[in-house]
């Protein structure tokens, strides 16, 4: 059955008669990033207005991969069992050269995560879940039909020109963050360009609906036979919902290609029937590229108006929630005088750290996909030839490093060496049970020191969590080591790790952080 875009009601807001006064947090698109930065700093104490000249969700399923550190973070906003719970998941990948299947790949994580490697949800489900958990939220006024037209920045403030049903009005803030996607008009008014590359290949994605028996895999094609020369790939939606992306190469004329009676003969002879009905399509060229800055004194760009990559590996809308992530517990100790302007810095520094991991690991895709003549085009024949029969190649094999959370590079976060490399400074700290709970769960709201077959000292000035050692404890953060320190960023990433440390050693680390040094 077809998704029901039901429009959400528009409120005439109340600065169209009274001047408002100033507002902490501005946040232009009601997007899944959008609404996740509001409901994150509203998880911190601080309120923010949501705009969106919209009043349904995205059309079409979008941005459907959620990894598993996505589904963590929605879970911390309070949507992550919903989605685990509607969307399909998967976790066995299939690789195919021509009609051989050459390998593939299981990305289940080990047992004792709360969350699964990756769930296939369309986008609109997951801005219907995030919409109802923001207006179920006091601190966040969120207003459809209301449009951006206009942004000037102060010493102390951005100001936005609204557009409305009723008439305009205007709006200023402490901060905007710009979340309205990848042709972000907020860019544009600021005369901003990304930088990076934009490969010559085109892409059509379709999403069919169908009764079939496809198990909840994903399916990739080098060069099948139903698509001579090209590649494909096919993955398994809720509601019998097939997303299907083929290659169309560059001298493909967009506007042709994007009409029913050219679409439907190609899924026919990709799936062998023409038992299916369209749903929604897309064409789109393969991007690379980000902003400079996502920092500009009193405005912050995030997710896609940031940053752009190819779909293939998931890393759009991974990549987006993951911004939130780095920037709501900065930017909230900000407005609330717990920490310096400074500590901003340190989100546009790990964000373009992330970005640029992400764009050279679609740029390596986009290369091993559409190989030039020569060495690149035989390289590539070689590796899947190879593939088949020597699991070595594998990794080589690049139809889209799927979505992993960056480490970023703390260069200056205390470590120990005899500790595990999955939970070293800069990474996620990995999941754990915890009994009826989850370590994750109990790891978010502020920082927090992790103490593990140890006491911890006193007076450390935060929050303290002291564990026995548990096998999944061991695994994952004591490795040799016979007792642990993790001090625990609000973003649940290690801030930093010791054996042994006293409680001065603990507050002058926590004190360069939140000074932002």
């Amino acid at each position: 059955m077809p998704y029901d875009y039901k429009p959400f009601d528009y409120v005439a807001p109340r600065g169209l008669n009274t001047p408002e006064p100033r507002h902490k947090v501005i946040i232009v698109g009601a997007g899944p990033i959008g609404l996740a930065a509001a409901i994150e700093l509203a998880n911190h104490g601080v309120g923010s207005v949501v705009l969106d000249d919209n009043n349904v969700v995205s059309v079409g399923s979008r941005a459907i991969c959620w990894s598993k550190r996505s589904l963590e973070i929605l879970d911390r906003l309070g949507v992550g069992e919903t989605c685990v719970q509607k969307g399909v998941t998967w976790k066995v990948g299939r690789t195919h050269h021509g009609a051989r299947e050459v390998f593939n790949f299981d990305l289940l994580p080990e047992d004792g995560h709360k969350m699964p490697a990756f769930v296939n949800l369309q986008q609109y489900y997951v801005e219907e879940y995030l919409v109802a958990q923001a207006q179920a939220n006091p601190l966040i006024d969120l207003r459809f039909k209301n449009k951006v037209t206009g942004l000037e920045q102060q010493d102390d403030c951005a100001r936005v020109s609204i557009e409305t049903p009723d008439g305009a009005y205007s709006l200023e803030a402490d901060y905007l963050l710009a979340c309205d996607g990848a042709r972000s008009p907020i860019r544009q008014m600021m005369g901003l360009e990304f930088e990076g590359v934009l490969f010559e290949e085109r892409f059509l994605i379709a999403d069919i609906v169908m009764q079939a028996d496809f198990p909840p895999e994903r399916w990739f094609w080098f060069e099948p036979e139903f698509h001579a020369g090209q590649s494909a790939l096919l993955h398994k939606q809720p509601d019998d919902v097939y997303r299907i992306d083929l290659q169309l190469g560059w001298e493909s004329d967009p506007e042709e290609e994007r009409k029913p009676e050219r679409i439907i003969p190609r899924i026919e002879k990709a799936l062998g029937h023409g038992n299916f009905t369209l749903d929604w399509t897309s064409i789109y060229t393969f991007q690379c590229r980000r902003l400079k800055e996502f920092v500009h004194d009193r405005v912050i760009f995030v997710g896609d108006s940031a940053h752009v990559v190819s779909p293939f590996g998931a890393r759009g809308g991974n990549g987006g929630l993951q911004d939130v992530d780095a920037l709501g517990w900065r930017l909230a100790a900000v407005l609330k005088g717990e920490a310096p302007v400074a500590l901003l810095a340190g989100y546009d520094a790990e964000r373009t750290h992330g970005s640029d991991e992400n764009i050279t690991n679609s740029s390596r895709t986009t290369r091993f996909m559409s190989p030039r003549d020569g060495a690149e085009r035989w390289f590539r024949d070689a590796v899947l030839a190879l593939s088949e029969h020597a699991e070595f190649a594998r990794p080589m094999v690049n139809s889209g490093r799927l979505s992993v959370p960056c480490t970023y590079p703390l260069e200056a976060a205390p470590d120990c060496v005899h500790m595990p490399a999955p939970s070293r400074p800069g990474s996620v700290a990995p999941d754990a049970p915890l009994g009826n709970d989850w370590l994750l769960s109990q790891l978010a709201g502020g920082f927090t020191l992790l103490a593990i077959g140890v006491a911890a000292p006193e007076g450390c000035g935060m929050r303290v969590l002291e564990l026995p050692e548990t096998p999944e404890l061991r695994q994952r953060y004591l490795g040799q080591a016979g007792q642990a320190l993790y001090l625990i960023r609000p973003d649940q990433i290690v801030a930093a790790r010791w054996a042994e440390a006293d409680a001065d050693t603990i507050q002058a680390q926590l004190a360069a952080i939140t000074e932002g040094r």
